[in-house]
């Protein structure tokens, strides 16, 4: 069975499957921050806002959730952009008194919270999560692990494109880039047919 990371692995249990993928897309996610200055962290880049270091504090408040009170471990520290009364999306950008470093360390200690949870459960032990209707409510382990794993992948794509506006930086994770070997110039070309296809598609 292959890694997350696409090396070779021997078979181990599927918890530990599922962990790996969770803690190479969380670790996805920061690699996009790195090397940025604040502005490039926090500024918005698409209509609705969306930034990096916005979607880490996301990640970080339904991760605490998720891998804590659904499972009856609450993750000790209080979140104010959570509360009924705070502003819609305040979880989704950070404040300027908000640090960079402040946010990093707070993602990396709701983490650590998570991994004991994980650690401590079976893939079957039940949760319940308040927020979803109905029957859905009554969750597992495993299936809290599936979800946030597309969770997290998901909010790792959006700062993808993101980092990619702001310096053309891209590649799947920090050692793998998953693009083909190009220059400036190749990639240039390569957007150029792209438009091109798109433009006689259209009829233009």
């Amino acid at each position: 069975m292959s890694h997350p990371d696409g090396t070779l692995t021997p078979m181990t249990d599927l918890k530990t499957h599922l962990h790996d993928y969770l803690k190479t897309a969380r670790a996805a996610v920061l690699w996009k921050l790195e090397g940025l200055g604040e502005y490039d962290l926090r500024r918005p880049l698409t209509p609705t806002g969306t930034n990096l270091l916005g979607l880490v504090k996301h990640l970080t408040c339904v991760s605490a959730d998720y891998f804590g009170s659904v499972f009856d471990r609450p993750f000790p520290e209080h979140f104010p952009w959570l509360e009924p009364d705070a502003e819609p999306n305040a979880d989704m950008w950070a404040t300027p008194e908000e640090t960079t470093a402040s946010l990093l360390a707070l993602y990396e200690r709701v983490w650590a919270h998570a991994d004991a949870t994980i650690a401590a459960l079976d893939l079957d032990t039940h949760g319940t999560v308040p927020w979803w209707e109905g029957d859905r409510a009554d969750v597992t382990l495993g299936q809290i692990l599936i979800h946030m794993i597309a969770e997290i992948n998901r909010h790792a794509g959006h700062a993808d494109i993101v980092r990619e506006t702001i310096d053309d930086t891209a590649g799947l994770r920090q050692g793998t880039s998953n693009l083909p070997e190009g220059d400036p110039q190749w990639w240039a070309d390569y957007r150029d047919k792209v438009e091109q296809a798109a433009r006689k598609a259209a009829g233009q």
